[in-house]
Formats: structure tokens, sequence, C-alpha cells
């Protein structure tokens, strides 16, 4: 990539590695660092190769927000242009909650504003306990968390929204695995080894399984049990019997061997 402000990688393991790379300033969010993390998204949705995702911060923050300095900027435009540039962040958020691969956020240092936005859109989030903090800032500075909030409330719910958005108040790693907006925590020397752990999990499952999975969620949560919803779920089995890896696996299970790793270049169905 011509620009550092994001970093992308792919390894031997087929894990996508989306770095923030802005640590001098705490990899606060401006409107290049957004457009890099869409494009990064984007090409890790089209790349065979890639399994999972993992989106962490270089340096010691893992992302501060946005930048005031293009905060400021933007006060200064119009509502309408204020609205597109919104939209831009609003975007790339969902297009990181809606990956059609496990995505896991690698939490080593505080996480403020659209940080949190970031690890709550993620499947998964993995916190440092003594290095990992989060806060809610916006109303700090007169604003509020817009774009991000559909992403926040479904990890914690709308009743410690109520506390934490309104306070902007800075809470540890602990209190953000009660609250469920991470799924773990671990002492900082063990965080890579345990997003390595939880890397090894994914690499044995379905690609296509996991793909459907993350669709299903968004399409069961918050329905009704009813007649439609029943038979959408029906359908989704009936055609995840059907597939060519759900039959290879349930083979491979029933025989007691080990299930055949999709090769890169090809897309099981």
């Amino acid at each position: 990539m011509t620009e550092a402000t994001v970093l992308r990688d792919v390894d031997d393991q087929g894990t996508g590695w989306l770095t923030l790379n802005r640590p001098d300033v705490h990899n606060a969010f401006d409107d290049v660092l957004i457009g890099r993390m869409a494009e990064s998204l984007s090409a890790f949705r089209d790349d065979p190769n890639v399994r999972a995702v993992v989106v962490r911060g270089a340096g010691r923050s893992f992302s501060a927000g946005a930048d005031l300095n293009w905060m400021q900027r933007m006060g200064g435009y119009t509502f309408d242009e204020n609205v597109e540039d919104a939209l831009g962040l609003a975007e790339m958020i969902r297009a990181l909650d809606e990956l059609p691969k496990p995505t896991i956020a690698l939490v080593q240092g505080p996480a403020y504003g659209g940080g949190v936005g970031l690890v709550a859109a993620c499947d998964m989030a993995i916190a440092a306990a003594e290095t990992a903090k989060f806060a809610l800032t916006e109303v700090k500075l007169g604003l509020i968390p817009a774009v991000i909030s559909p992403h926040v409330l479904a990890a914690i719910g709308p009743r410690q929204a109520r506390r934490y958005f309104v306070t902007g108040e800075a809470f540890d790693a602990a209190e953000a695995y009660r609250i469920g907006l991470v799924h773990q925590v671990t002492p900082a020397a063990d965080l890579e080894q345990t997003v390595a752990g939880v890397l090894k999990e994914l690499a044995g499952n379905g690609r296509r399984a996991m793909a459907e999975v993350k669709d299903l969620i968004r399409a069961v949560n918050g329905r009704p049990i009813d007649h439609a919803l029943i038979r959408d779920t029906a359908e989704r089995i009936a055609h995840a019997r059907a597939s060519d890896e759900g039959r290879q696996r349930i083979t491979a299970f029933l025989e007691k061997r080990k299930a055949p790793r999709a090769k890169p270049h090809e897309r099981t169905t």
C-alpha cells in the first residue's frame, strides 16, 4: 500500500492482519485512514487466501477514535458535507461488521470513541488485562457516538450504553468483559498467543459455514419466532447439508479423519 496509515498483510496461515498505523496520534481516525481501512476490508473480503482477519493498533494504543484536528476542520463544513463524511465512517464499520470472514479485535491498549466501535463490530474481541482501556468520550467534546451506536448497542445493550454514553468515563478490560464488549481478557504478555489459539480454532472450521453463521445471526436476531423465521432457518440448514463442504465434513467426521481443507483458490459451495 502507498499509504502507511493502515498496514495490510496476509500470513502463511491465511490470516489477514489489519493494523492501524498512526501511533503518534494513538491511531486516531481521519478521512484518509477510514478510506484505507475500507479498501483493506474490501481486499480481504475478495481474497480467497484470507480465512480470518485480525484488527489491531500500532504502538501503545488500539485507537483513540476520531482525530480532533479532523473533527475541527469538519466543523467548518456544510451539513451535507458532514453527513457525507460521517457516512464514510459508518460504511467502513459496517463493512467490518458484515465481512463474511471471522474477525478478531486484538486490543493491546486504549480504545476510545470510534475505537470502541471497531471493537464492537468485530466478531471477537480479546483485550490485555493491564493496558486495555475503553471510553465513549464523545459527550466530553460536545459530540455523540452516533454512527458507532448500532454496533456498540449490539455488544453491550442499551442499559450499559445509558451509563457509558452519558458519562464518557473510562473503564478497564475487566469491566469491558463484564458488560459484553470483549469476549476474553488475558495478560498483556499472553495476548498474541491467545489470539493465535482462537485462529487455530477457526482454521479447523468450514469456511462457508462460518460465513453463513454470521449471516444467520443477522437474519435471526430480533425476529419473532413465526412461520417465516422457521422456514428461513429450515432452508438455511438444508442448503448447508447439501453443500460440498457440509457433505465432506460430515463424512470425514464419521470416518474419524480430518476434514479436507479447501485450497486458497477453491470456493466451497
